[in-house]
């Protein structure tokens, strides 16, 4: 629950430095709405992104792993179409802004990230437990 937490104010941060840094994304709600939209952007990128990324898996290897920003962008932007049907306030006004934005939001999250120690949860199977 903890990781949850901390991944969700991660990526709120995140979202806020971008926010901050690229002009084109703006957010006009309160401060408990980042919030929300931190957690929706988890939940767009553990649901949709593994799925666009097992389909457009020949891109990724074409572009030697480059066509990941595109995806992170769609990311950031789908994000953005469900915050503002759910009025929170984080809007983004075309492709380019959303692609800075990508960009601020994976560097952010990956320094904030490691500066608390958060790791992506790892799945596996014990195989002494059978």
């Amino acid at each position: 629950m903890a990781y949850i937490i901390l991944r969700v104010m991660i990526n709120a941060l995140s979202i806020v430095a971008a926010v901050k840094l690229v002009e084109g994304i703006t957010f006009s709600g309160q401060w408990w709405k980042m919030i929300i939209i931190g957690a929706i952007f988890g939940l767009v990128n553990s649901l949709i992104k593994p799925i666009i990324t097992l389909f457009t898996f020949p891109f990724i290897i074409l572009t030697l792993g480059i066509f990941t920003l595109i995806i992170n962008t769609l990311m950031l932007i789908i994000t953005s179409h469900l915050s503002e049907s759910l009025d929170l306030g984080l809007q983004i006004k075309g492709f380019w802004p959303a692609f800075w934005g990508a960009i601020i939001v994976s560097i952010v999250s990956m320094i904030l990230s490691w500066l608390t120690g958060v790791k992506k949860i790892k799945y596996y199977r014990d195989r002494d437990h059978n």
